[in-house]
């Protein structure tokens, strides 16, 4: 079951096809509320796994400046009903020896854990995310480990994660930070807490990106396992990356976009791949500074141009993105440089041969999509995780280099020098990047062979969920 997003249903329909692969059926559930987005990615996401859409339900009654995060809670909540219909008519329509074997939400429908227990079936969480994340949810619930009720702590800082990850008070996630000046403190808390109900924790990650941290679970579980730990918390399983591969089929028949026609007749390694994710805007004021250095770094870009945050947040659809850039900015980059609205075939303009960098927000999804293509990444973090993954890609994995921020009280502000100077640093003499991003590139490869790390972590959870079937014989 995955949450709305397409960062949340692309990796779990990929993870939903690996478990075909081994030997399951998988059925994705939708919410037919907040489905639209959705509806064109669907079909081509897996053909394997089949899907099935929630009935909606009243959310009328929430106010209209409701916060995403609550209208994504009540969605959820108020589907519970429908969630259990829905997964028992699986379990009683399946004949002969098929039957239910886990239910998997992702990390914000928890919720539905209980369900998995009422039909005495496996309920594990997936994680679309990093390890780094999973440790900072664990630090959470062993942080409010005898609290009374409704008393929530503050994380401490700066934040020590298991596998050495040190963060800062800024590279936290806004939504972890703040008891007492954040209102949703408390339901994250919540949230994080239901993890407990899980048999174990599916993350969107492989051993080689965060090896460390992966030991150190793996330490903990023993701990646990032997009573040495009074701290109890689901196992975590590696089983990525789970990234959607170009379609070859689209690839061999020839079919391209503008974009990638101007793609092909750029020198190999010589083009700045500028985007950030179908959820991250810039305003109006950093629109204007990325193209203002872009401009001046002199190098051949393509930069996928999103309607700007006007207000700070929300994202417009209604016009033209590419009117709000400066004036006569195309014309004085036409030849070198490439501006498109809104969307291109990322998967395929990252493993094209003439991409050398990638600007991005580090969303997990488009780092995991540089990483299979080899492809060294500029950090320009925005908002939720994005912060905290760009302190592990470049200062644990060396494989980015982070846009300097000009403002101490707006990490995410940058101006057209940083934006300039890291561009050329980068393209120029970037050659110790370029090498890890490469070595990565085969490590991620080499996660889902026969004998890769991430296939034998599934194979072991997929092993435990037949296991719980025989138990239920």
């Amino acid at each position: 079951m995955a949450s709305p997003g397409a960062g949340h249903l692309i990796p779990m329909a990929e993870l939903a096809r690996r478990l075909v692969e081994l030997g399951f059926s998988a059925t994705i559930l939708t919410f037919t509320n907040l489905s639209a987005p959705l509806d064109q990615l669907l079909p081509s996401l897996a053909a394997s796994v089949a899907t099935a859409a929630l009935p909606a339900v009243r959310m009328d009654d929430l106010p209209a400046n409701a916060h995403d995060g609550r209208v994504l809670v009540e969605l959820i909540r108020r589907s519970l009903p429908n969630i259990r219909d829905l997964v028992r008519s699986i379990n009683n329509s399946s004949t002969g020896a098929a039957r239910l074997a886990a239910l998997v939400p992702d990390f914000l429908c928890s919720m539905a854990l209980p369900i998995a227990a009422e039909l005495g079936v496996p309920g594990y969480v997936f994680f679309p995310s990093n390890l780094a994340m999973v440790a900072l949810t664990r630090h959470i619930v062993e942080l409010h480990e005898g609290a009374a009720f409704g008393e929530y702590r503050d994380v401490a800082v700066p934040l020590e994660l298991p596998g050495g990850v040190s963060l800062s008070g800024a590279d936290i996630p806004d939504a972890f930070r703040g008891s007492f000046t954040n209102p949703r403190y408390s339901k994250l808390v919540e949230l994080v807490r239901s993890y407990g109900l899980a048999d174990g924790i599916l993350v969107n990650t492989l051993y080689d990106m965060e090896p460390a941290t992966a030991e150190a679970f793996e330490q903990l579980a023993a701990e646990q396992a032997a009573g040495a730990s009074a701290f109890a918390y689901p196992p975590v399983f590696p089983v990525g990356p789970f990234v959607r591969p170009p379609d070859p089929d689209e690839a061999a028949g020839g079919a391209s976009t503008p974009c990638l026609e101007w793609h092909d007749r750029q020198p190999t390694g010589s083009v700045v791949y500028v985007a950030f994710g179908s959820g991250g805007a810039l305003s109006v004021e950093q629109t204007a500074e990325l193209a203002a250095g872009l401009e001046a770094s002199g190098q051949r870009f393509l930069w996928v141009v999103r309607m700007p945050s006007l207000d700070g947040r929300g994202i417009r659809d209604d016009d033209d993105p590419l009117t709000w850039l400066p004036e006569g900015f195309l014309e004085r980059t036409r030849g070198r440089g490439l501006a498109v609205a809104a969307w291109a075939p990322q998967v395929r303009v990252l493993s094209h041969p003439a991409t050398a960098v990638f600007v991005s927000h580090c969303g997990w999804n488009s780092t995991l999509e540089s990483v299979g293509s080899g492809v060294p990444m500029l950090a320009w973090p925005l908002y939720a995780e994005q912060r905290m993954n760009a302190v592990i890609l470049e200062e644990k994995l060396g494989v980015a280099l982070r846009v300097p921020a000009a403002r101490e009280d707006d990490r995410c502000f940058v101006t057209c020098y940083g934006i300039a100077t890291a561009v050329k640093e980068l393209v120029e003499g970037g050659q110790k990047l370029w090498r890890r991003a490469e070595n990565l590139q085969k490590a991620g490869a080499h996660a889902w062979s026969p004998d890769g790390p991430s296939r034998r972590v599934l194979e072991e959870v997929a092993f435990k969920m037949k296991a719980a079937l025989g138990r239920e014989k």
